[in-house]
């Protein structure tokens, strides 16, 4: 293990990610922060739970059109509900 090299690769991860968490926030509906404390909480989970090759472990461009009507129609408590029951349905998909 090469603990200065993956270091720098997750420095790198980390700084491209935060355009794409505000990005993707903001086609959403919601204040940029959101995007990026979501962006924080999907990387520590990942990095403690261990990712898989094929796994996309961030924001993607459909979940925040997705989740635009949701934010318009119910408001912003509804986003994390949503985000919870979408992670519980991947677990299970997995599973199977």
């Amino acid at each position: 293990m090469n603990i200065r090299n993956d270091l720098l690769a997750g420095l790198v991860v980390a700084l491209a990610l935060i355009p794409e968490a505000i990005a993707f926030s903001v086609i959403a509906g919601v204040d940029p922060k959101v995007g990026l404390y979501a962006s924080f909480c999907m990387a520590t989970v990942i990095a403690v739970a261990g990712g898989r090759p094929g796994m996309i472990s961030a924001a993607t461009g459909a979940m925040a059109l997705l989740m635009v009507t949701l934010v318009k129609d119910h408001g912003l408590q509804y986003l994390l509900a949503a985000t919870v029951l979408t992670g519980v349905l991947q677990v299970v998909a997995g599973w199977l």
